[in-house]
């Protein structure tokens, strides 16, 4: 008799356990945060041997029955810029359309200056190469930590990362800038260069775990000359996961003024395939333009061209290496004044594919840059 009981508790527990391992499968990936619920399979397991009578037997067709996951929303973050590069803050709804894979879709959510929290990871290159110019990248990325979490009142967080030979993250999340400019100033530079390795293990260690991709803006802030000789890992690869994570990646050209750098075009591929731009302050005194040349605070003339600085031989100068801050200023405001679009996608079946996204304005003279796409997949959520 106790062999019996013992035996139909053990068959009960199984049941429970399988269900709830169902139920855990199939979460949707873009489900709106206020709908999200999390399984609660596990303690109602755990309590399945107390039971004294076995469950009812289940209906064999509500045991087969399916059960479909899907995409519930998307969120797009997008910037607009006008023609100088400065963001343009006052567009409205009716201004956009949103298409995923050529199908135009309904835009259901719509937020100007969103407050959508951003998760950035900051890298920086530490390898022999950025030796000379390490210190005004440290100056650069502390004063960037500050205007993105101003002084910890806000919901955003940063990561602080770094690459030589291989990556590694001096700090996690935090909204904490003191935190992270200790970190920064500790940096020493060293080693080899393995760029594409660092993004790929920053987008699948740390933004895949940042959080329901519609809750969080997922951020790269890549410094770099773009050249890559160690990486075990292609720039294909590192875009594909970019992708996938949903990661936004903004590159900061370090290479030295004067001379021709393969790396630059690396740089616009990773920056374009992901959403993000390239800058390269020491290719061309920005000003508040950092693609089209637009000039400003007097910046014409030899000034422009660095003359007697040494700039036309390769040499660094300290006027240009200041520019890297302003740049990395110029993003720290774009990501302040992004849009956020979100829609159900019409085709909402999650089947692993990638979806195209591509988002046009009816205003004349607006840059748009917006998330490219994701894939229809629970990976994202991670």
């Amino acid at each position: 008799m106790a062999m019996k009981k013992t035996s139909g508790m053990w068959k009960a527990a199984c049941a429970v356990l399988a269900f709830g391992a169902i139920g855990a499968a199939v979460l949707p990936l873009h489900a709106p945060a206020q709908q999200s619920v999390p399984p609660a399979a596990p303690a109602s397991a755990a309590k399945a041997p107390q039971q004294q009578n076995p469950p009812q037997a289940q209906n064999p067709a509500q045991a087969t029955t399916p059960i479909h996951a899907r995409v519930e929303l998307v969120n797009v973050p997008l910037t607009a810029l006008n023609k100088h590069g400065l963001p343009v803050i006052d567009m409205n709804q009716d201004e956009f359309q949103v298409f995923e894979d050529g199908v135009e879709q309904k835009i259901t959510h719509f937020e100007r200056e969103t407050s959508t929290p951003l998760r950035v990871g900051l890298i920086l290159d530490t390898s022999n190469s950025a030796r000379r110019q390490l210190s005004y990248e440290k100056d650069a990325a502390r004063e960037f930590v500050y205007q993105i979490l101003r002084d910890g009142g806000t919901k955003n967080e940063i990561f602080l990362q770094t690459f030589d030979s291989s990556s590694s993250v001096i700090k996690d999340f935090t909204n904490d800038p003191d935190v992270l400019h200790d970190k920064i100033d500790s940096l020493k530079s060293g080693g080899g260069k393995a760029l594409y390795d660092a993004i790929y293990a920053a987008c699948r260690d740390k933004m895949a775990k940042s959080g329901q991709p519609e809750d969080v803006r997922r951020i790269l802030v890549v410094l770099s000359d773009g050249l890559d000789v160690q990486s075990q890992h292609t720039l294909d690869q590192a875009v594909s996961m970019a992708r996938m994570t949903e990661t936004m990646v903004y590159t900061v050209g370090t290479a030295t003024y004067g001379y021709s750098n393969p790396g630059d075009k690396l740089l616009e591929n990773l920056s374009t395939e992901t959403g993000g731009y390239p800058s390269y302050p020491l290719r061309e005194t920005p000003g508040t333009d950092l693609e089209t040349g637009y000039l400003s605070h007097g910046q014409i003339g030899d000034t422009s061209q660095n003359k007697g600085l040494g700039a036309e031989t390769g040499r660094f100068s300290a006027e240009r290496l200041v520019n890297i801050a302003e740049t990395l200023e110029l993003i720290g405001r774009n990501l302040d004044e992004q849009y956020t679009i979100g829609y159900k996608p019409i085709r909402d079946d999650l089947d692993g594919t990638y979806r195209s996204i591509k988002v046009v304005t009816s205003r004349h003279g607006v840059t748009l840059r917006w998330k490219p796409g994701y894939f229809a997949t629970t990976l994202a959520n991670e």
